[in-house]
């Protein structure tokens, strides 16, 4: 079990090191890449969506495991140039935390759904994850930088669900269900708390 955790925490880190060596704010694309790869691991809400919709898709196995993440990643882009675009997107900030919310009680149920049914869910959060991203954009920030550096700290954060995935699956059938219904019921728990505006 501790060799698996190393090895997880060993592929994270090495997936996530030359982004976080690209992500130094400099000028132009590198200042919008740069703020953009901030954006989502500044804020509670994302960190825990981002990282359910990873769980999620290696609960779903199969094609899920890469389709989900990279549908989320792709339908969030569109999001990101509504909101830079100032395109308006209503109710975004309860549609990010009932994101929350839901993928948190997918995951802490083991929601096996259809793909059709998953890709749907996460496209539609997708979109408000996506407005929230680009309508925040600094004004000196190159807008594609920007949207790539969202989008790659978006990936990443994916990634990291997928190793949590992965390591509770290896933690065997019934501790691995434990520690995934206490990880989905906590961020359930934050997302409520998000939504009544007591986080």
């Amino acid at each position: 079990m501790k060799s698996a955790i190393k090895s997880g925490l060993l592929a994270l880190a090495a997936v996530a090191l030359p982004a976080v060596a690209s992500a130094h704010p400099a000028i132009g694309e590198a200042a919008g890449f740069g703020h953009g790869f901030a954006h989502p691991i500044s804020g509670l809400d994302h960190i825990l969506a981002m990282v359910m919709v990873g769980v999620f898709a290696f609960q779903l196995g199969g094609r899920a495991t890469w389709l989900v993440p990279t549908i989320f990643v792709l339908v969030m882009g569109l999001g990101g140039v509504l909101g830079i675009a100032g395109i308006n997107v209503p109710f975004v900030e309860t549609g990010i935390a009932l994101s929350v919310v839901v993928l948190g009680a997918i995951v802490a149920l083991h929601v096996k759904a259809p793909l059709a049914t998953a890709l749907g869910i996460i496209g539609l959060f997708a979109i408000f994850h996506g407005y929230a991203h680009g309508a925040e954009m600094p004004e000196n920030a190159a807008a594609a930088g920007y949207a790539a550096g969202f989008m790659v700290a978006t990936a990443l954060l994916h990634v990291a669900g997928l190793a949590l995935g992965y390591l509770i699956g290896r933690a065997g059938e019934r501790q691995g269900l434990f520690v995934t219904r206490t990880a989905g019921g906590i961020a359930t728990i934050a997302g409520v708390g998000i939504l009544t505006g007591l986080i």
